[in-house]
Parts: structure tokens; C-alpha cells; sequence
């Protein structure tokens, strides 16, 4: 069985027992949250979409850290100017593991 989740603007595909890293949520580690932007439920009996969701889908989660991505350089220049600049970047997110899909 998998769903079709959104959330922080994006979608992910997920099954029970993955672990996804999602954009920042305020929320602790160790705790529980739930999804109920469920875009579509597929199991054995078919799959199931919503119009945008599906209605009294949720997925359960646990959040199991909240940390930075590694750090990108961002490097901006115009040639014969002497105009640049430097910048740095390390992207917050949400380690999430997936636990029980209900439909």
C-alpha cells in the first residue's frame, strides 16, 4: 500500500516505513504528526484519488530529527565590472519516518 502526500508545497510518494526528508515543520523530535493532505491511497483493492484529497485519508508519521542540509555555494559575477558575490546556503528540513496509512 502507498500514498500520495503534499506538503511544504511538494509531493511525495510513500509507503509504511519509509523515512523522507520533508521541508520544516515546527515540531519536535520524537513526536507524532499526521498528514491529511492525501492526494491518493493505493492498496489492493485499486487506487483511490481525491478532488484535490481524498477524504478521511491520513497518514500517521513520527518526527525523527529536525537538521540542515549540506551547504551550497552560491557564486553571482558579471565579467568586466568587478561585480561578484559569494554566498552560502544550508536548506532546513524534517526527517520524517512514515507509519501507519489509513484510508
Amino acid at each position: 500500500m502507498y500514498a500520495i502526500i503534499e506538503t511544504g508545497g511538494k509531493q511525495y510518494k510513500i509507503q509504511s516505513g519509509d523515512e523522507i526528508f520533508i521541508e520544516k515543520l515546527d515540531a519536535e523530535a520524537d513526536s507524532e504528526i499526521v498528514f491529511d493532505k492525501v492526494l491518493a491511497v493505493a492498496g489492493d483493492d485499486g487506487i483511490k484519488t481525491g478532488a484535490p484529497y481524498v477524504d478521511g485519508a491520513k497518514v500517521a508519521a513520527k518526527v525523527v530529527k529536525n537538521g540542515k542540509a549540506k551547504k551550497i555555494t552560491v557564486f553571482t559575477y558579471k565579467p568586466k565590472k568587478n561585480e561578484k558575490r559569494k554566498l552560502g546556503h544550508r536548506q532546513p528540513y524534517t526527517k520524517v519516518a512514515i507509519g501507519e496509512i489509513t484510508a
